[in-house]
Formats: C-alpha cells, sequence, structure tokens
C-alpha cells in the first residue's frame, strides 16, 4: 500500500486537515477511474458517506476513512514528527530560514 497523498508520484503528503484528506482521497479515486458509488462499494460505505467526506464534511469516522484508503490502496501513516521528516514531506521551518537570513 502506498502511504496517503502519494497518489502515484512516489512522495508521502502530510495531511493536516480532514479536508487535505478528502481531496486526496477525491484525487485518488478519480486517477483510479472510481465512481463515489463504486469506491463506497469496495469500501463498504455509503455512497453519501463518501460524498461527504470529499466535501470536506468537518466529522469522518476514523473506521469508514481507513476502510476507504484500503479500497484506494493508500495507507494511513501515523509516526513522530521530526525536523527531517517534516521537511522531506514539504513542510517548512521558518525558524531555520529566519536564522539562515540573519546570518547572511
Amino acid at each position: 500500500m502506498e502511504p496517503i497523498g502519494s497518489i502515484g508520484e512516489g512522495k508521502n503528503v502530510l495531511v493536516r486537515s480532514i479536508g487535505e484528506a478528502a481531496a486526496q482521497v477525491r484525487g485518488r479515486r478519480l486517477q483510479l477511474r472510481l465512481s463515489q458509488d463504486q469506491l463506497a462499494q469496495r469500501a463498504g460505505v455509503s455512497r453519501k458517506w463518501v460524498y461527504e467526506f470529499e466535501a470536506g464534511k468537518p466529522h469522518a469516522e476514523l473506521g469508514h476513512l481507513v476502510r476507504v484508503l484500503d479500497a484506494l490502496d493508500l495507507q494511513l501513516d501515523v509516526s513522530p514528527r521530526s525536523a527531517s521528516s517534516e521537511s522531506a514531506q514539504g513542510a517548512v521551518d521558518l525558524d531555520t530560514i529566519l536564522e539562515r537570513h540573519r546570518d547572511g
């Protein structure tokens, strides 16, 4: 399985909100040419749940999300944050940038 957000590009994406997770799920679903109904059937959830999740519904049952990710061959990676993993994920460390700017 690919980590959530890797959607065919071979890189992880740090997801910080339901909206960002919803965008990744929708993108992967479209990449696989699945309708919301087909994804719902594969994941064992309702089409309404898929529709509402992709629309950014602020509350999503974790069990449903895990089943949808599995149906899309994505995975949820829960790991401790570290400076190196955040920069590898595309996060920006403003303190480091400011320090470099001050130094010269």
